[in-house]
């Protein structure tokens, strides 16, 4: 006879998440918590009440980053649960919030059954992972995995030239560079998909096996201005008409290189912009993401090459920066198994996933063993007050971190 599953209380978890909602709410039932925001600050102090009030210690980092503890019996590193609670301007109800509240729902469904963990449970509110208001995005576990300088991030400002570490001590989360995370038995981050794969595919769930690839270009044509009503058709050196022939031609290419690349001009800024004159400048970003480094490579060369083959036959010249690139983060492969298992067990329907968009997960792999779990984005709508998951599928996936961390407990 099988026993009868642990399950967290959906209606509770929906409670908690309306009420994070109000934290910035917008007009159209969106959410803007920019980090560090009086908002933010809010939501924060909820937080550490409800963490404070199930029976957890608190403590804040250097970078502001929560950490809230469940004694375990065994001192042993902590199995940690987090994402985030900033949001990007007018976003969503959803986005971080989700993989924050389900480590509280965990825990407080571990106390209702007055189950003591054998090793400690965390839940962790990671600072600035959205980067709106002080880039770069995924800032504090960045800072936590050494990928970026503290110094740094702390003199990041905002557009009204406010630092971070300004900010940080005017909300009163600057905290000691002591409570920093620094071992963990593993990490475990629910989030919302962001993408339309899996309701399009009528599934639950999405089983993380890692965080895409990726690299970002701007590519600078420098052509010449001149009169746009005198000069003849074939006598210009048009810097946007070189940019829309390079656009073509590598949409052309790229299209073909792998099924599987997704690819993107997201930024574009023409001088002198002037209806009567010819364009002599465009500035403009090509990013490109797949999960096999090979490929990455491949659109790399495929973009030196086009911008050689438009100088050619345009008379412009293109300069090429990288602005940013990384590599495809994979999870452990342990974890990854075991939360399959997990959503077996629950009889969820679910797809191995490669996450399109970066998370914190892929910075707290380098600490300890990560992975995470993705529940349906409706219409894949994110970053966006139409942002939405049901109430049933926020309780299932944290079900699957529920049913994750009681194998972990008995391991």
């Amino acid at each position: 006879m099988q026993t009868q599953k642990l399950l967290v209380n959906g209606e509770r978890l929906k409670s908690e998440l309306e009420a994070f909602a109000e934290f910035g709410l917008t007009s159209n039932n969106g959410v803007t918590r920019l980090a560090l925001s009086e908002e933010d600050r809010l939501a924060r102090n909820y937080f550490c009440e409800c963490c404070e009030k199930a029976g957890m210690t608190v403590k804040i980092d250097d970078m502001g980053s929560i950490y809230a503890t469940l004694p375990g019996i065994e001192e042993k590193p902590p199995i940690v649960i987090g994402s985030h609670l900033d949001t990007v301007k007018k976003g969503g109800r959803f986005d971080g919030v989700l993989g924050v509240l389900a480590g509280l729902e965990v825990v407080r469904t571990l106390v209702d059954n007055k189950i003591t963990p054998r090793i400690p449970i965390m839940i962790v509110n990671i600072t600035n992972e959205e980067g709106a208001r002080f880039e770069p995005s995924m800032m504090a576990s960045g800072v936590l995995s050494g990928k970026f300088d503290k110094e740094t991030m702390h003199n990041k400002k905002d557009e009204k030239g406010i630092t971070f570490e300004q900010a940080l001590q005017e909300i009163g989360y600057a905290g000691d560079i002591r409570n920093r995370l620094k071992k963990a038995t593993a990490f475990l981050e629910l989030h919302i998909e962001q993408g339309p794969v899996l309701e399009s595919e009528g599934l639950s769930i999405g089983v993380v096996e890692a965080v895409m690839g990726m690299v970002c270009y701007e590519l600078e044509i420098t052509g010449e201005s001149d009169h746009a009503g005198t000069t003849p058709m074939g006598m210009r050196k048009d810097a946007l008409f070189a940019m829309n022939d390079f656009v073509h031609e590598i949409r052309q290419k790229l299209n073909i290189l792998d099924s599987e690349l997704v690819y993107t001009v997201g930024r574009v800024n023409v001088w002198p912009s002037i209806h009567t004159v010819i364009p002599n400048k465009v500035i403009f970003s090509l990013e490109a993401r797949h999960k096999n480094t090979e490929v990455v490579r491949e659109v790399e060369r495929l973009i030196a090459e086009q911008a050689k083959n438009i100088e050619i036959q345009s008379g412009v010249t293109i300069e090429l920066k990288k602005l940013w690139e990384r590599d495809t983060v994979w999870f452990d492969e342990t974890l990854v198994k075991m939360v399959e298992d997990s959503t077996k067990s629950l009889g969820y329907s679910y797809k191995r996933m490669i996450s399109g968009a970066g998370h914190d997960a892929q910075f707290m792999n380098t600490i300890a063993p990560s992975v995470m779990v993705f529940t349906p984005s409706k219409n894949g709508k994110s970053h966006c007050e139409e942002e939405e998951t049901s109430w049933g599928e926020c309780e299932q996936g944290t079900n699957i971190l529920l049913e994750t961390v009681l194998h972990l407990l008995k391991n």
